[in-house]
């Protein structure tokens, strides 16, 4: 049945009457209520499966209400859901056919809505290979012969207003294939779910949050975010449990939006980051897959509340002046029964064939990029959380294996585009026409790629050939620097290319350093135990790796824990290992952190000229027998230039003679040894004054002493 409108509801009878119908087979009687005694009337069932009709002896149609009597003694009084037009029009059907709909997300799914002064919900749904379609929920004790929906045209798209549905409404569709298999689906476009390990959609509440962040919002449009500073503390929301959070005393034991926004927001302001990014809280079925396997790409996860209590956690971050990026997976999808996968019975969200339709590493269905359905409703999902919900930006994962037809795949088990390469066409076109659309639509935001290969252009403007993105996470860099650092310090000379190396390629893109979830888990260790040597050394090497990676051109990124130093590997079903604060080694690192994550924002030459290489300039690259490197951070002017100089073995090294760039006097500003960093206390503090003399490429030197495992970083004094 496409079209039970055509059956149900107000017709003209064969004589010019008015005649009415209800379909209902839980019903024991249907009465309709018109405008007089002439329009009322108890109907009459014409079919034992559950039909109900009454011919009136009026010609005009009219306002009517249904009125169901059930044998337990209920009654349901409401306007008839088949006597209203459809409430999507035209223009919305062909833009959302085309995959050009900005606002689908108003569109398709569950809307309160009033239609002909009835208010009520709508439901949207597309489905085009779908036999019937309907509504069930516990209104209809999920009985999917009750509400059935229209199919409007050939757009594939089933609709149905129902009256007198309220926000809060559980709901699902019921969907009969072409070969007669019947099961229910979540809303793709559901703004709201039950909590694992339920899934159906939640009618959502249609008031609009009461925003207060306008300003901040103003100035980020304003702002050109690649010259500010950039420091992100990453976060998994269910187990980051941080002062201020309830324990955990469960697996279904979770703290709200609310509350994290109070806890997290007062933390990070602390600690000096200036944005916090999320692991995915978009809706997903399974914890352990940490949001990667989104069933829910429009509802924030239940687990920690409504969608108006994650629009306060956004709110509060921005009044606190945090920004907030999501990480959202528009690459892959879980093939759990409930959710996108042969939605309709076919594949319709992803490829058929499995050598395009299916992640076997992940067991996930791939996106079907070329669908324009498919396109828009992804388009959507980014340009809802950017609209709705205010971030800040969004961090797309598993970028490559969206980029090649071939990703993790052998011979003969992926197909070619059409000019026999390995390029997914349809995914770079998606790519950039969603970067295209996000920065269009919201200036200011930040799209970052988490795109682990050498595609070109990653963060270059579509314009110029690129994909679009802002800024593209470096994991040459992450993968080459934690390689070196893991090193016993004596192996270290001989491999001093991968502490260099990221430098040949830095301006090559706009990157940011993550030192990530990824890294501390499955066996990985967490940074502190990736360093080599004994107790105090493992923290003497990770201050000065923290050292090198602020001083590194390109913003920053540090998974949470690593700001005081956890020692075990992260687990998502733990919070974090707040007690090692109790120690001094770690409470001294959460200091230095909290000391460099400042010194870093108040430092312009380390943030607004991150993409150039006129932001940087070596002294010496290539001191690999000491194991030491130094170079120069410029601002956009080429004024306030800042040293670092790290050593990285453990041994001091007195009397080091360093060129810079300016002659006078210059002071340290920042050592990883200090004694309230949990170091030795190997300062340099006094002012140190320039010798003429060629060295390190520059007119003038100074000489200074090194800490073991340590980094230093000198600015010019002011007068």
């Amino acid at each position: 049945m496409t079209d039970p409108h055509s059956v149900l509801g107000m017709h003209t009878a064969p004589g010019g009457n008015v005649i009415v119908r209800v379909f209902d087979p839980m019903a024991e009687s249907v009465k309709v209520f018109g405008e007089n005694s002439r329009t009322t009337a108890i109907l009459k069932k014409i079919h034992p499966d559950g039909l109900f009709a009454a011919e009136f002896p009026v010609r005009k149609f009219f306002r009517y209400e249904v009125e169901k009597q059930f044998p337990n003694g209920t009654s349901f009084r409401a306007r008839d859901p088949y006597s209203f037009l459809p409430a999507v029009g035209e223009m919305d059907v062909y833009l959302f056919n085309s995959g050009e709909h900005h606002k689908v997300y108003e569109m398709m799914g569950a809307h309160c809505i009033t239609v002909d002064g009835t208010r009520g919900v709508r439901f949207t749904v597309w489905a085009p290979n779908a036999d019937r379609v309907s509504v069930v929920g516990n209104f209809n004790c999920w009985d999917g012969r009750r509400e059935p929906m229209r199919l409007l045209g050939n757009s594939g798209v089933w609709e149905l207003f129902l009256p007198g549905i309220q926000p809060g409404e559980v709901y699902k569709y019921e969907i009969r294939a072409k070969n007669g298999d019947v099961f229910t689906k979540l809303d793709p476009y559901a703004w709201r779910t039950e909590m694992r390990p339920s899934n159906a959609g939640i009618v959502a509440d249609p008031e609009p949050f009461a925003w207060t962040d306008s300003a901040w919002l103003e100035n980020r449009a304003k702002n050109n975010i690649q010259k500010s500073p950039m420091n992100i503390y990453e976060v998994h929301l269910g187990s980051w449990q941080g002062p201020g959070t309830t324990p955990m005393t469960g697996e279904d034991d979770f703290n709200n939006y609310r509350q994290l926004a109070d806890a997290l927001g007062k933390y990070v302001v602390d600690m000096g980051y200036t944005h916090v990014e999320l692991l995915p809280i978009c809706e997903h079925p399974l914890d352990q897959s940490w949001g990667y396997q989104v069933s829910g790409f429009y509802a924030p996860t239940a687990r920690f509340g409504t969608p108006e209590d994650f629009a306060y956690f956004i709110n509060h971050m921005h009044e606190l002046g945090i920004g907030v990026i999501l990480d959202w997976v528009p690459a892959h999808f879980p093939k759990d029964a409930f959710s996108l996968g042969r939605f309709d019975g076919t594949a319709l969200y992803e490829h058929a064939d499995p050598r395009q339709g299916e992640q076997k590493d992940w067991g996930t269905y791939i996106f079907n990029f070329g669908r324009n359905e498919v396109k828009g409703f992804l388009l959507g999902s980014a340009l809802y959380w950017l609209d709705r919900f205010h971030v800040d930006g969004l961090r797309v994962d598993a970028v490559a294996s969206m980029l090649y037809l071939d990703y993790s795949r052998e011979a003969g088990q992926w197909i070619p585009n059409k000019y026999g390469g390995n390029e997914n066409l349809e995914a770079v076109a998606f790519l950039k026409r969603l970067n295209e659309l996000a920065h269009e639509l919201h200036p200011g935001i930040a799209m970052i790629a988490e795109e682990s290969t050498s595609w070109p252009g990653v963060s270059k403007p579509t314009y110029l050939g690129g994909l679009g993105f802002t800024f593209k996470w470096n994991m040459g860099w992450m993968h080459d620097t934690l390689e070196y650092m893991e090193l016993d310090p004596i192996y270290r000379s001989y491999n001093h290319g991968k502490l260099t190396f990221s430098l040949l390629y830095a301006f090559s893109e706009n990157f940011i350093l993550p030192l990530s979830h990824d890294e501390v888990v499955h066996g990985k260790r967490s940074l502190l135990n990736k360093m080599p040597g004994d107790y105090q050394q493992k923290f003497a090497n990770l201050r000065a790796l923290y050292a090198y990676m602020t001083m590194h051109p390109g913003k920053k990124l540090l998974f949470m824990g690593g700001e005081f130093a956890q020692w075990i590997e992260w687990n998502e079903k733990a919070p974090l290992d707040w007690f090692l604060l109790d120690y001094p080694q770690h409470k001294a690192m959460q200091t230095m952190v909290r000391a460099l994550n400042k010194f870093y924002k108040a430092t312009p030459s380390l943030w607004n000229n991150d993409f150039s290489p006129d932001g940087f300039q070596w002294l010496d690259g290539g001191d690999y027998r000491q194991s030491i490197v130094s170079f120069i951070r410029w601002d956009d002017a080429h004024e306030n230039p800042v040293v670092i100089i790290l050593n990285l073995t453990p041994v001091v090294r007195d009397n080091y003679v360093t060129g810079v760039p300016l002659p006078g006097e210059w002071e340290e500003v920042f050592n990883t040894d200090r004694s309230e960093y949990g170091g030795t206390n190997l300062l340099n503090s006094c002012i140190m004054h320039t010798q003429d003399g060629l060295y390190h490429g520059q007119s003038q030197h100074i000489t200074l002493r090194l800490p073991w495992l340590g980094a230093v970083i000198l600015k010019p004094k002011k007068s």
